[in-house]
């Protein structure tokens, strides 16, 4: 029972997936990607507009759950997911499919791929404060009834198991690497207000 039209959509995927590998034979793999991060990333992620907020020393708003639970994620860095990516490509299997008929049963696989260590979106903060060394102003509010969770926890036993995927990044590293490349591609390599 998907709790956000979000997870709504990642299930009707699936559930579609499953549908064609069946009446088809396609082989095919699902990937769930847990928090991706790093440089290039979307600008709509909490650690990359954190980031252009902190520099232009604006309020950054930190969602804590019902009696002040904290709100956690599994933050993946994306040498990690590109890793576990190629994982699944190198052991994909051809289709038993061809014009429509099936001559088989198909691969079909879904992997989580993530860090498998939640971070509270506080301590990203206080990590993205240290980086850039400004003192940042939280404000503190409520998470929201827009079916969004409270922690994110990727189980990834299948994918280590079957693919060897192995996460190796912490989010200390990982940050460090982001604002490098933030502060670079924003400013020309000079700390300014992005």
């Amino acid at each position: 029972q998907p709790a956000s039209l979000y997870a709504a959509t990642k299930k009707a995927g699936e559930e579609i997936a499953h549908t064609y590998n069946h009446i088809y034979g396609l082989s095919l793999t699902g990937l769930r990607f847990f928090t991706v991060y790093g440089p290039w990333g979307r600008p709509d992620m909490a650690y990359f507009f954190f980031t252009r907020d902190i520099l232009k020393r604006k309020p950054i708003p930190i969602f804590e759950a019902a009696n002040h639970g904290t709100v956690a994620r599994d933050f993946t860095y994306i040498d990690d997911i590109v890793k576990g990516c190629l994982a699944a490509l190198d052991t994909a299997e051809k289709s038993t499919g061809t014009g429509g008929k099936k001559k088989g049963p198909a691969q079909l696989r879904v992997y989580n791929l993530g860090n498998t260590s939640p971070v509270p979106v506080s301590n990203l903060v206080s990590i993205l404060e240290r980086l850039l060394k400004v003192k940042v102003k939280r404000n503190i509010m409520k998470l929201p009834r827009n079916g969004d969770v409270q922690f994110t926890h990727a189980n990834v036993s299948l994918a280590q198991r079957e693919l060897g995927y192995k996460p190796t990044t912490d989010l200390q590293t990982g940050l460090k690497k982001f604002v490098k490349w933030y502060t670079s591609f924003y400013s020309g390599g000079k700390k300014a207000a992005g």
